[in-house]
């Protein structure tokens, strides 16, 4: 057995570059991964290959190494798997009144996190949310918090106000993953406020069109609308065309100067997006056609221009033109809905892509830097899918009787 086990010495863990592990036998290894290097021990339990981690190279020298491995392997010996032997000493160590409740835990979170807020109505909408709609969870230890736990505090308002709901859903799910990441819920838990996949399943489908006071017009609709709009000469049927096609809100398309505009890229300064940071927007080649149409002007210059003080079309030029069509019945935000439903129902794009494109915040900023190059190709073949649905999707044909 001597010639199986201690096979490392010390200077060969401390040269130990190239990726891959290295046994010191006993199912002991150095696990080096892009020059970081860890001890593992690794063993079969119920059939299964499992690995145990010992902790870092740089902290953990190799005598110690061994002892640990050693150790598991007793325990494995005497029929203890030792990854849920840790996992209890570890849980057995916290004191029983350590872990917050939901409320108090919310609270801390909301604290130490609001500084990065924009402003105090967020900050208040929060605490008001998760206080109103989350009281159930407030006096519940956040370890305990379930699933059945969370659909009590959203089924009695996920049909009536949908989008509070999904707010405080979400809230309620960032604020049980940082319990998690405090150590608070088992690292291995799902998380009871997960949609995709876990809460989709479990609450009532929504009608789609029901989205508070933003009413949509049924994307199957858009096509025949587009016709109607095209043939209109006013400039504000073409802010409203560019803003269908670019699925953007009303208040980054009125305030658009030439100078943001760079071949199909429009960028949206920060000022005058909602979330507060720049926004790239791929212009698909009906919106160039509409710039062109109109003649480029100088970088400060609206290019939808009107009367108003800065020279840019009123916030209310939009919807006075819907009046007059006679589909007033729907908002121009609802634009932004029949896009998302189009997406959903009609193409194979991933959901974070058409959400990118609408300016909704996806995935932590550092993952949102990582994806921004691929991520924008990928948004150009959504938006030129859709300008080609409304701008050319075929028209029922309606028969008189």
């Amino acid at each position: 057995m001597a010639r199986h086990l201690n096979r490392l010495t010390v200077k060969q863990v401390q040269n130990a570059k190239k990726s891959g592990l290295l046994a010191d036998g006993g199912g002991l290894y150095l696990s080096t991964t892009n020059g970081g290097r860890r001890w593992v021990y690794v063993f079969q339990w119920e059939g299964r290959r499992k690995e145990m981690g010992l902790g870092s190279a740089n902290d953990v020298p190799l005598a110690r190494a061994r002892d640990k491995a050693a150790e598991a392997r007793a325990m494995v010996a005497d029929g203890i798997n030792p990854i849920d032997a840790r996992k209890a000493e570890q849980e057995a160590e916290r004191e029983p009144d350590s872990v917050p409740t939901f409320g108090s835990f919310a609270d801390s979170y909301i604290a130490s996190v609001e500084e990065g807020w924009r402003n105090e109505k967020h900050r208040q909408q929060w605490r008001n949310s998760l206080e109103q709609h989350a009281s159930c969870l407030r006096d519940k230890s956040v370890a305990d918090v379930t699933t059945e736990d969370v659909l009590a505090a959203l089924q009695p308002i996920w049909l009536t106000i949908p989008e509070t709901a999904n707010r405080v859903r979400g809230r309620i799910e960032k604020v049980l993953n940082a319990a998690k990441a405090r150590g608070y819920r088992s690292q291995d838990s799902i998380n009871p406020a997960l949609w995709r996949g876990h809460l989709e399943i479990l609450l009532p489908k929504r009608q789609r069109l029901s989205r508070g006071h933003h009413a949509a017009m049924p994307y199957a609709e858009l096509p025949l609308f587009c016709r109607k709009l095209a043939d209109r000469p006013a400039i504000a049927a073409r802010a409203l065309e560019f803003l269908i096609l670019t699925a953007a809100r009303s208040g980054e398309v009125l305030g658009a100067r030439w100078g943001e505009v760079d071949g199909n890229l429009w960028t949206v300064p920060a000022e005058r997006m909602k979330a507060g940071f720049a926004h790239t927007v791929t212009l698909p080649p009906a919106a160039v056609e509409i710039l062109d149409s109109i003649g480029r002007g100088a970088p400060d210059a609206p290019i939808f221009k009107g009367r108003g003080k800065r020279g840019e079309l009123s916030i209310m030029t939009i919807p006075m033109l819907m009046r007059r069509m006679k589909v007033d019945r729907y908002t121009v935000h609802g634009f932004r809905s029949a896009f998302k439903d189009w997406a959903l129902d009609c193409t194979e794009f991933p959901d974070e892509i058409s959400e990118e494109a609408l300016a909704h915040v996806v995935g932590s900023k550092v993952r949102r830097a990582y994806r921004r190059g691929e991520a924008l190709d990928r948004r150009r073949a959504l938006m030129e899918a859709w300008s080609s649905f409304v701008t050319t999707a075929p028209v029922p044909v309606q028969v008189a009787a």
